[in-house]
């Protein structure tokens, strides 16, 4: 059996160099990532104009409030799927799950996490309402699959669409071959959750190891993957958890409706499914740049240009969907940060109270105990 070696006080272990050095990786890749978004967005913007672009921003106007109820709708409809995966089906978990979305979202959208940081912090945050890390856990890894497969066959519509627009075959071929990388993906992604890959996992840590870190790991994926399994069990709340995901992504094409009707280019609603079906993939295809900035404008200046929409319009489009990232993506992050700060509070007085409760039942010294 392998066994960790024991190390002097102070010295790193190879591991634990190894993680640090990961973690450096991953940030040098993550502003790396962001010089370049930051570089092709300003390439953007110089090669296009600034006037333009600050025209047809003036244009949106107030059209960026409607834009913004229709993302917050998209967020209370996602917090509703994640309630219906919950066992505890009552106003308090709805209300959190709804709150938590909205953190979630909050996180992906301004913090340097490829898009998947708001999904870890949002199980560890539900356990505040007393729900089971492993039901948290499995209930968020079942929800981003319902929303990742339904984008999936959402992105597939846009596609179809596109090709059959005279200039948008080019596009369509290349998303194409991507919706084509990502499909086995997907389908992975399902099968480790529906056919015990968690289990797998503890199986091949058990029998490497025998050290209790590794096994308590193994033991909490045991319990991951039977809520997993009870969870792919209920097939009526899945089959509503999958057609509600859906429904939000056509709902989420009114916010470029919305946008550039606004500025004066209004499209039918099936060009805007196009636009925003595509703009959603070409912004998680480039997940390792924070926002997707300059890669979300970009794509939109590529597919605009195929619906006869000027890059200005197309750039202050992008824009527009920014918007609600930020007024409803700060605020988001100060209720995670106010409730990660109460949980603290809370777990403080409750040692202090424990605390004080011993310290009373503890004996009085022999001097003046009672006889």
């Amino acid at each position: 059996m392998l066994r960790r070696a024991r190390t002097a006080p102070g010295r790193r272990t190879g591991a634990t160099a190894l993680h640090r050095d990961d973690l450096h990786l991953m940030r040098l890749t993550f502003v790396i990532a962001s010089a370049l978004g930051v570089a092709a967005a300003v390439a953007l913007v110089g090669f296009y104009g600034w006037q333009p672009i600050v025209q047809a921003v003036e244009a949106v106007g107030w059209g960026v409030v409607p834009v913004s109820l229709v993302r917050a709708g998209e967020a209370a409809g996602a917090g509703l799927c994640w309630w219906l995966l919950l066992d505890r089906q009552n106003a308090r978990t709805l209300r959190a799950t709804l709150l938590l979305r909205w953190v979630r979202e909050s996180v992906n959208a301004l913090l340097p996490v490829a898009q998947v940081g708001g999904e870890v912090v949002g199980a560890r945050l539900i356990t505040f309402w007393g729900v089971s890390r492993s039901l948290a856990a499995a209930s968020v890894l079942v929800d981003l699959l319902a929303q990742t497969a339904t984008q999936f066959v959402f992105t597939l519509i846009g596609v179809a669409l596109l090709a059959g627009h005279e200039g948008g075959g080019a596009i369509a071929r290349w998303v194409g071959l991507g919706l084509a990388l990502l499909g086995p993906a997907l389908a992975g992604f399902y099968a480790a959750q529906r056919f015990g890959g968690a289990r797998l996992l503890d199986r091949v840590l058990r029998h490497f190891t025998d050290d209790p870190q590794w096994t308590a790991v193994g033991g909490g994926l045991n319990a991951i993957n039977a809520q997993l399994l009870a969870l792919y069990g209920r097939r009526g709340r899945l089959s509503a958890v999958f057609a509600l995901h859906f429904a939000i992504w056509f709902f989420g094409v009114l916010e470029v409706w919305t946008a550039l009707r606004f500025m004066g280019h209004p499209v039918p609603y099936g060009t805007a499914l196009v636009l925003e079906s595509l703009g959603q993939a070409v912004r998680g295809a480039a997940f390792v740049v924070p926002g997707g900035i300059g890669v979300q404008e970009a794509g939109f200046v590529a597919l605009c240009a195929v619906f006869g929409i000027p890059a200005p319009a197309a750039i202050a489009l992008s824009l527009a969907k920014r918007f609600p990232e930020v007024v409803l993506g700060l605020p988001g992050l100060l209720v995670w940060q106010g409730l990660e700060s109460r949980r603290i509070l809370v777990r403080r007085g409750a040692e202090r109270a424990l605390g004080a409760g011993d310290d009373g039942a503890r004996p009085a010294p022999a001097a003046v105990r009672r006889p």
